[in-house]
């Protein structure tokens, strides 16, 4: 890593741990910085933070003390999911202090080249993909970032050999100042996390932060399906390599049924290991990524033809009694789910969907739902996804969780079809994240599984 000496001798506080405020706060001690850690969970329930304190860290945990600011810290590195609201940031703001992301600390330290990797939906599926068809191609790609490999530990590891392939959501860019990926792709651009940003400008203004630093030499990729993203275009002084799953562009693009790249054809959509309009999208991102990387044909073919999904992205999980299970908990809006719902029959489908109640309709998953076999519907939004079965017709039985769903899916369930978890919402309302969301599913076929064996 490189040896900056930015953060020598410099008071530096960082708010929240989980993984990458424990990472961050790690990293800036080797760098010479006198770092304190504030954490709200109790110490004595705070394995993270009892660790710290043993390497020489000083923790205060339990609660935000606003006190805390009058050491005059010079920096401030925040937890991404802490909102810019919270007292103790707000503080530290109004008394001038950079409020930084991890993500910074990452890219100041790094050797290695990074690709950066942000976008409303599919961005996890296409990080992945990015970085194993860079390694088939005999790149050393390190996944790091949102999925959940913190950016600043594996950036202390790679060398100039190396390639960090860096998922970023909008609470990371926020936070960053000179980070300037040498690629970055922007997946799509939809209403996301407003409750977080308050409005759907700051959400792309937080996302488009992504390149705010990139010029000519550095390479932007941006799906132009996207009217947002034709407007945003015109407004970098990075190199543009367009994709899209719509039209032919001067970059990657779907034409008849076959994905190329500047005139040249890479492979037939048939051929993607996981399906649906939006894996397209996430292939094309890909492509326009390794091609401009220099990976050749051959390694781009085999790995997106054995490409088999991410846990929780549309995840086929396997079949019981030919009936198909997909594991997609990471949909948490109508987008998301849309697109899963467009790789498959929707006569064939019973889709589980519902979760936290944010206050929106579905009218706009209605459209996609018709046709549908049946809906299991759960959560705080089941008023409002009820409507929306409704208004496209569709059959409904109600769930008191996603075990349950599948259940019932699974009972209602013939032979060729398939049980979506394709939830449309937020986790929050029964669990902790879409992650443990997904392991109910998951958990739930497996039991399944065990019984018709």
């Amino acid at each position: 890593m490189k040896h900056i000496t930015r953060f020598e001798n410099q008071k530096v506080l960082v708010i929240g741990l989980a993984k990458s405020g424990e990472s961050a706060a790690r990293l800036l001690a080797k760098l010479g910085a006198i770092v304190t850690v504030n954490d709200g969970k109790l110490f004595e329930e705070n394995r993270a933070a009892q660790a710290l304190l043993e390497e020489g860290i000083k923790v205060i945990c339990g609660g935000h003390p606003l006190e805390l600011l009058e050491e005059e810290f010079a920096y401030v590195i925040k937890n991404p999911g802490i909102p810019y609201t919270n007292p103790m940031v707000a503080k530290a703001l109004d008394k001038g202090i950079p409020v930084l992301t991890e993500v910074e600390l990452a890219y100041l330290i790094s050797e290695a080249p990074i690709v950066g990797i942000t976008g409303s939906n599919g961005k996890t599926t296409t990080t992945t993909m990015i970085a194993e068809v860079l390694n088939a191609g005999g790149q050393a790609a390190l996944l790091c970032g949102n999925i959940g490999f913190p950016a600043s530990s594996v950036a202390q590891e790679a060398t100039a050999e190396d390639v960090l392939v860096m998922e970023l959501s909008s609470f990371q860019l926020m936070g960053v100042e000179q980070f300037r990926p040498n690629i970055a792709v922007v997946t799509n651009l939809i209403p996301s996390h407003l409750d977080y940003h308050g409005d759907f400008d700051a959400y792309v203004a937080a996302k488009w932060q992504i390149q705010e630093q990139m010029t000519t030499e550095d390479t932007l990729i941006l799906n132009m399906t996207q009217e947002i993203a034709r407007d945003l275009a015109a407004k970098t002084k990075a190199s543009l390599v367009p994709f899209s799953s719509q039209e032919k562009v001067d970059g990657a693009y779907l034409k008849d049924g076959v994905l190329y790249f500047k005139d040249e054809a890479i492979m037939s959509a048939d051929d993607l290991g996981v399906p649906g309009l939006h894996n397209v999208e996430n292939a094309l991102a890909t492509i326009a990524v390794a091609k401009t990387m220099g990976v050749a044909n051959q390694a781009i073919v085999e790995t997106l033809s054995h490409f088999g999904g991410v846990k929780h992205r549309l995840q086929y999980v396997g079949e019981i009694n030919q009936v198909a299970f997909y594991n997609d908990s990471k949909s948490t809006n109508s987008l998301a789910t849309q697109k899963a719902l467009s790789g498959f029959d929707p006569a064939k489908v019973l889709l589980i969907a519902g979760g936290l109640d944010r206050g929106n309709e579905f009218d706009d998953l209605v459209p996609d739902l018709k046709g549908l076999k049946q809906m299991m519907i759960l959560g705080e939004s089941t008023p409002r996804m009820v409507r929306a079965a409704k208004s496209a017709g569709v059959p409904y039985v109600l769930a008191e969780d996603v075990a349950d769903a599948t259940k019932k899916a699974f009972e209602l369930a013939s032979p060729g079809e398939v049980v979506l978890l394709s939830p449309a919402n937020a986790s929050w309302d029964m669990y902790a994240n879409f992650e443990v969301r997904g392991d109910s599913f998951l958990a739930t076929y497996e039991a399944l599984k065990a019984e018709k064996q």
